[in-house]
């Protein structure tokens, strides 16, 4: 006589009796969780944008972010306004820096009309445009907080990126990188370009900065070329916001 444990029966109520529990299970720990995750998006989202607009705790060769601990402190001091601009509609909201760019794009493909956050930030008597863009690299995404003045010159800008190759494509968030497209023009002859990240590029020093390039990491070609990809189709978004500067 087979044991009632060795039904099909059983087997189905115990599987789902198992998925009724860790379902229940992991819906609590994200509810309960779901607090702590939101503050933590919350400091990695402005610690970024300060770190754009020269606000950080760098040393001579690392990219090191305000501490955590006075990172909310910090952001409102400098970051005095914080936009949507959805179409030709501009509006300030708060809590533009929780705006989900991903979703965002998301929404553009299905026809919908994209919010933009723009972060607007002051440092020694100077303005900040602050822009979080989105894109893909070699294997996965990769994302960045571009800081411009109001001629869409790069004043600072923080890269990175969910899973490029380690000392290749990962390398875009190192200093030597990054610090490359402070003073990048991104117009050419009042018209958007954008910057390209060039293997070709005759300026390994990056003295010029109206060639809308700089140079490329070795051996992370795909990697750049995302990042040129995203840094064109992504910024080109604010023009419209920055030529009303010129008007106003």
């Amino acid at each position: 006589m087979s044991k009632k444990t060795d039904s099909n029966l059983y087997t189905v109520l115990f599987a789902a009796g198992m998925v009724l529990i860790v379902g229940a299970l992991l819906a609590f720990f994200a509810s309960a969780l779901k607090p702590t995750i939101d503050e933590n998006k919350r400091i990695e989202k402005q610690q970024n944008i300060l770190y754009a607009m020269g606000v950080n705790e760098n040393d001579e060769t690392n990219a090191i972010f305000i501490s955590k601990d006075k990172v909310a402190e910090v952001f409102s001091k400098y970051i005095t306004k914080q936009l949507v601009i959805q179409g030709d509609k501009i509006t300030e909201d708060p809590k533009a820096y929780l705006i989900d760019i991903k979703k965002e794009q998301t929404a553009e493909k299905e026809g919908k009309e994209r919010r933009l956050p723009l972060f607007i930030g002051e440092k020694d008597g100077k303005k900040f445009y602050i822009a979080p863009i989105r894109g893909k690299g070699l294997w996965d995404a990769v994302w960045a907080y571009v800081g411009m003045d109001e001629n869409m010159v790069v004043q600072g800008a923080y890269f990175d990126h969910k899973g490029e190759t380690a000392g290749l494509g990962a390398n875009i968030k190192q200093r030597f990188f990054m610090d490359d497209f402070i003073g990048e023009h991104l117009l050419k002859d009042d018209s958007f370009k954008g910057i390209n990240i060039s293997k070709s590029n005759n300026d390994p020093k990056n003295e010029d900065k109206t060639d809308n390039e700089v140079d490329a990491i070795a051996g992370a070609t795909i990697t750049g070329d995302g990042v040129s990809a995203m840094i064109k189709s992504e910024l080109k978004k604010y023009v419209s916001f920055f030529n009303t500067l010129k008007t106003n």
